[in-house]
């Protein structure tokens, strides 16, 4: 496999939850064991673009327990003998050689996954002008190592705001912020704008009016809800990224002088 591979460093780590779930988006070879007519593919790939249920291979990394995936598009591209090309949006989690297992099944003549390269994780795709290749970083990091320029290191590190970039947002007062940051709920009176949309229980990305990332946390209410409350807990938080002392204190922690 290869493509797209996001990699976190120091306290950004705390927010590989936001990009394991993310969608993904893969290029494929699936390699048929027997022949079959091109329109017969075409039709079978189509039929997998929905919720679908996978029970993880024997190699993986996680229980194999049967569970559901969204496919949200195959594109079918071309077929060259056995081997057919598609191109494949998919939410987090699914495993692309089980696909090709299925669609194999369902052909009636049996797939394997040839080859496999990621063109999108989350935000990050491979036609972004921040797509480096790992060649690329071993040399800017020797040129850093040599000149000690931090401007170098921005060629290839980014902030990490950059991949909760489509998470649903909360922004906050600066007041709320450093509660937040002691692993407060964050309560309608904090709240000074939402993204439309949001329904309750979603994943979302609390952020400063600087754009700062603060915690990542799980919508108690819709966003409509959110803005119309002016009391009550409106998110819990899950990982809290910013920290403590960053912004002044001015909660108190309930506790006599």
């Amino acid at each position: 496999m290869t493509g797209v591979l996001p990699i976190t460093l120091e306290d950004s780590t705390k927010i590989v939850q936001a990009l394991l779930y993310s969608g993904k988006e893969y290029i494929c070879v699936m390699k048929l064991h027997g022949d079959t007519q091109e329109e017969h593919v075409k039709q079978v790939l189509s039929e997998f673009e929905d919720e679908i249920y996978q029970r993880p291979p024997l190699r993986a990394s996680v229980k194999r327990q049967l569970r559901t995936r969204r496919i949200y598009y195959i594109d079918y591209m071309e077929t060259n003998g056995r081997n057919v090309l598609f191109r494949v949006g998919c939410e987090g989690g699914t495993y692309i050689r089980k696909l090709c297992y299925d669609v194999g099944e369902v052909l009636g003549v049996g797939a394997h996954m040839q080859e496999l390269r990621r063109t999108r994780a989350g935000p990050f795709t491979e036609d972004s002008k921040t797509f480096v290749t790992l060649l690329e970083v071993a040399n800017w990091f020797a040129d850093w190592q040599e000149k000690k320029d931090d401007t170098i290191l921005k060629k290839f590190i980014q902030p990490m705001e950059n991949a909760l970039a489509l998470l649903p947002k909360i922004v906050v007062r600066d007041s709320a912020v450093d509660a937040l940051c002691h692993g407060a709920s964050l309560t309608a009176p904090g709240v000074l704008s939402v993204n439309s949309g949001m329904t309750k229980g979603s994943v979302t990305g609390i952020f400063t009016l600087k754009g700062e990332a603060v915690a990542l946390a799980q919508a108690l209410v819709s966003s409509e809800e959110m803005i119309s409350l002016d009391h009550g807990a409106v998110a819990i938080l899950r990982r809290v990224v910013m920290p403590r002392g960053t912004y002044p204190k001015v909660w108190r922690s309930g506790k006599k002088q």
